[in-house]
C-alpha cells in the first residue's frame, strides 16, 4: 500500500478532519479497503511443524513473566530468550527459569533490545508483553526476521498498523496472533461450541465488554506500568481503547471473517467524571503527578456498536475508571437460545427462562471442548487468570508443534483491534458511522472457521505440576 493511502486511512482512523478534506460526506467516515488483492490468504494457514518452539519474551513487566512461568510448564518449549527495557527485570525472570530447573536464557535490554533478539537465528517465536505502541513494530520485525509473532492485546493502534500486521503476514507466511486470552475461559469455550452445533440458533446479536476498576491500583500507581504509559494512553485517545477481551469471544461465535465480518460501526464516550479528578488531586500532594493534572481524559464508559455484513449486531463497552464490579458481559443472543456469564451466575437458555442447574450440567458435558477436557484442570493449577492463559499457551504451542493452524488469526487481530481506533474517529465526530475495513479482502465469505477440537494435534505434555 502506497503512504498516500496510509496516511490517508492513518487520518481519517485518527478523526484528524480528512474526511471533509477528500470530498467525503461529513455524516461519516470513509475507511476504504486497499485495492491491492491479498497477497496470501493467511486464515487456515498451517506453518511447518517445529518440533521444538524456541521463545523470545520481550516485555517483562506486567504480563511478560507470567508467560515465562507459564511457557516453562509446556514441553517442548525453550524459552531462549528474554528481553526487556529495563536489564533488572530480565535479570528476574531469569529466577523463573532457574526455579523450573531450566536453562539461563540470552538476555537483551535497553530501548531496541527487541531487534536484536529479533535477528538472531535461535528463535521461532517472538512472545510480545510490552506497552501497547510497540505490538505492532515488534511484530512487523520479528515476522520480517523470519518468526512467528505472538502479541498481547491489542495488537495494533491505528489501521495503519492493522493494515501493516496483514500484509507482513500475508507476505512472510509467519503467524501473528494476538493472544487474546478470553477466547480460552472455560464458559467461553462452552459457548463457542455451542454455537458452532447450532444450540442457540442463528447468532443475532452479542455483547462484550471490559469493566473493571484500574483507577489506584494501576493507572495512578507509581509502580504500576512503566512510564506512567496506560495512563498517558487515558490522557490522549477517547474511545475504546482496550476492546479485544469482550469483542474477541463473540466474534468468534458470530464467525467474524470466516463466514461475516464487521461492516460499520458507531461509538460514544460519556465525559470523564474520574480519572482528572484524581490526578489534580494526587498532584497536589505529589509534584510527581503534576505532568498530568489539569488534563482531558478519555470519557469513563464508552460504548460501542458492530453492525456485521449480514445484518447482526455488537455491543462493545470499556470503563477501567469507575467503581463496578468487573464483568466482560459475553452475551451471545441467537434464534434458539442465549448465553450471558455477567453477572454471574453463568446461565443458558433455550427458551423463556434460564436452564436449571441439572440442565446446565447435562450441557456442559454435552459440549465442553476437546480442548478443555485434555488440559483444563491442569490450566487451573498451573493458572494465570483462572487457567485461560495457560490454555492459550499451551493451544499456541501445541499448533506450532502440530503444524495446525491458529485459531486466532491475523485478520483476526486487525478487525479486533481495528475497534479501537474506529471507535476513537467515531466518537470525534460526534458518533457518526465509521466503516470497518475488510482485512480479508472478501476472502470472509468463503473462509472456514477454526477448529478447536485438537484435529490431529494434543500431543504437547506438561511438565510436573505441583498442587498449591
Amino acid at each position: 500500500m502506497g503512504t498516500g493511502r496510509r496516511s490517508f486511512i492513518r487520518n481519517i482512523a485518527l478523526g484528524t478532519g480528512a474526511a471533509v478534506a477528500t470530498g467525503l460526506p461529513d455524516n461519516g467516515f470513509s475507511m476504504e479497503t486497499p485495492k491491492t488483492p491479498q497477497a496470501f490468504n493467511m486464515c487456515g494457514f498451517a506453518a511447518p511443524k517445529l518440533n521444538t518452539v524456541r521463545v523470545g519474551i520481550v516485555g517483562l513487566g506486567q504480563r511478560g513473566p507470567g508467560a515465562v512461568s507459564r511457557m516453562s510448564y509446556i514441553e517442548g518449549v525453550e524459552i531462549k530468550a528474554l528481553c526487556d527495557k529495563y536489564p533488572d527485570r530480565v535479570t528476574k525472570a531469569q529466577g523463573i527459569l532457574a526455579k523450573a530447573g531450566l536453562p539461563k536464557a540470552k538476555e537483551y535490554s535497553g530501548e531496541e533490545g527487541w531487534k536484536a533478539m529479533c535477528e538472531s537465528n535461535d528463535l521461532d517465536l517472538i512472545y510480545i508483553t510490552t506497552p501497547w505502541h510497540l505490538h505492532t513494530p515488534i511484530a512487523v520485525y520479528a515476522m520480517n526476521h523470519g518468526k512467528h509473532a505472538a502479541s498481547e492485546v491489542p495488537a495494533a493502534k491505528t489501521i495503519d498498523e492493522c493494515w501493516q500486521l496483514v500484509e507482513t503476514s500475508e507476505r512472510t507466511k509467519k503467524h501473528m496472533m494476538m493472544l487474546e486470552n478470553c477466547c480460552y475461559d472455560f464458559f467461553e469455550l462452552l459457548t463457542l461450541n455451542m454455537a458452532r452445533n447450532g444450540m442457540l440458533g442463528e447468532i443475532v446479536h452479542a455483547e462484550g465488554a471490559y469493566i473493571h476498576d484500574l483507577t489506584k491500583d494501576y493507572l495512578f500507581d507509581k509502580n504500576g506500568y512503566a512510564d506512567m504509559w496506560r495512563l498517558k494512553e487515558n490522557m490522549t485517545r477517547n474511545g475504546n481503547l482496550y476492546p479485544t477481551h469482550g469483542l474477541g469471544p463473540v466474534a468468534q461465535c458470530m464467525l467474524i471473517n470466516r463466514g461475516d465480518r464487521f461492516d460499520h460501526l458507531v461509538s460514544m464516550s460519556s465525559n470523564d467524571f474520574t480519572m482528572a479528578a484524581m490526578a489534580n488531586e494526587l498532584a497536589a500532594k505529589d509534584d510527581f503527578f503534576k505532568p498530568y493534572a489539569n488534563k482531558s481524559y478519555r470519557g469513563n464508559m464508552s460504548t460501542t456498536t458492530i453492525k456485521t455484513a449480514k445484518g447482526k449486531t455488537i455491543m462493545v463497552q470499556h470503563d477501567v475508571s469507575t467503581i463496578r464490579p468487573y464483568s466482560r458481559l459475553h452475551l451471545v443472543s441467537g434464534t434458539k437460545g442465549a448465553a450471558q456469564k455477567y453477572p454471574g451466575p453463568e446461565r443458558i437458555a433455550l427458551g423463556h427462562s434460564w436452564l436449571k442447574a441439572e440442565e446446565m450440567k447435562a450441557l456442559q458435558e454435552k459440549y465442553t471442548l476437546p480442548i478443555v477436557n485434555h488440559i483444563g484442570e491442569l490450566a487451573k493449577k498451573v493458572g494465570g487468570h483462572g487457567g485461560m492463559d495457560f490454555i492459550m499457551d499451551w493451544r499456541l504451542i501445541d499448533c506450532l508443534r502440530n503444524g495446525l493452524p491458529l485459531d486466532q488469526d491475523v485478520y483476526d487481530a486487525a478487525a479486533w483491534s481495528a475497534v479501537g481506533p474506529l471507535s476513537e474517529a467515531s466518537v470525534k465526530n460526534r458518533s457518526n458511522s465509521v466503516n470497518v475495513p475488510d482485512f480479508t479482502r472478501g476472502a470472509w465469505k468463503t473462509n472456514k472457521p477454526h477448529d478447536l477440537t485438537l484435529n490431529g494435534g494434543g500431543n504437547t505434555n506438561v511438565r510436573k505440576v505441583v498442587d498449591e
